[in-house]
C-alpha cells in the first residue's frame, strides 16, 4: 500500500507539473513529495500507537522540507504539494485524491475544541499559493480556491471561491473562463475590486456634479 501510494504520487506529480522531467528528479529533488513521504511514514507509525515516534518523523520532515503535515491527517493518493514552503496540514484534515497544493496553504482549524477541527477537502481540489481553509467544513470534488483566499465556510463541488472571506465567483453550469479553469491566479475575479471600482466610479459622478454645480454659481454672481 505504501509504495502503490508513493507510485500515485510520483504519477500525479509528472502529470500537473510542466517543469518535472522524469521520476527520478521528482524522487530525489522534489521537497513537496519529500513531504508527502515523512507523512506517510509517520502516519503508518501512528496507526501502530507509536505516537512519540510518529511525531518525531512528522517534525523530522517539517525540518527538511518547511512542510508540516500532522500524522493524524487522512490523505488520499496523488497529493501534488507545489514547492510547498509554509505548508501547514492539521491532525483531523482530511484530504482526497488529485489535490493540488501551493506554497503557504494552511489547512487550519479555528479554536481548540477536540474531535473534528480541521476541513475535508475533496477529490481534485486545487489550492492556490498563500491560501487560508479553516474549519471542519467541506471543499467540494474540483473546486479551487483562489491565491491568499480566507475560507471559512463549505465550498460546493466545482466552485471557484476567491477573496478575504472567500466567496463563490464561479461554479458548474455558469460560464468559465479556460484561463480559470486552470486556477490563473492572476486573472480570476477580486470581488474587493470590483467594490472599489464601483466605488470610484460613483465618486467621479458626485465630483463632477458638484463641478458642474459650483461652475453654475459662479456664471449667476
Amino acid at each position: 500500500m505504501f509504495f502503490a501510494k508513493m507510485r500515485a504520487d510520483l504519477r500525479s506529480i509528472r502529470e500537473r507539473d510542466p517543469a518535472a522531467r522524469s521520476s527520478a528528479e521528482i524522487f530525489f529533488l522534489y521537497s513537496g513529495f519529500h513531504a508527502v513521504l515523512y507523512y506517510r511514514a509517520s502516519h503508518r507509525l501512528l496507526k501502530m500507537h507509536l505516537k512519540g515516534l510518529a511525531r518525531w518523523v512528522s517534525q523530522l520532515g517539517r525540518f527538511f522540507t518547511g512542510i508540516e503535515i500532522h500524522p493524524g491527517a487522512e490523505i488520499g493518493r496523488g497529493l501534488f504539494i507545489d514547492h510547498g514552503m509554509g505548508v501547514v496540514i492539521g491532525e483531523t484534515c482530511v484530504i482526497g485524491d488529485g489535490v493540488t497544493i501551493y506554497q503557504g496553504v494552511t489547512l487550519g482549524g479555528t479554536g481548540k475544541h477536540a474531535g473534528k477541527r480541521h476541513p475535508t477537502i475533496g477529490n481534485g481540489v486545487v489550492i492556490g499559493a498563500g491560501a487560508k481553509v479553516l474549519g471542519p467544513f467541506t471543499v467540494g470534488d474540483g473546486a479551487k480556491i483562489a491565491a491568499g483566499a480566507v475560507v471559512l465556510d463549505e465550498i460546493p463541488a466545482g466552485a471557484t471561491a476567491v477573496g478575504v472571506p472567500a466567496r463563490v465567483v464561479r461554479i458548474n453550469g455558469e460560464r468559465v473562463d479556460a484561463r480559470a479553469s486552470e486556477l490563473d491566479q492572476i486573472h480570476i475575479p477580486d470581488p474587493v475590486a470590483q467594490e472599489l471600482c464601483r466605488l470610484r466610479v460613483r465618486i467621479e459622478a458626485l465630483e463632477k456634479t458638484l463641478g458642474d454645480k459650483t461652475d453654475t454659481e459662479v456664471d449667476n454672481i
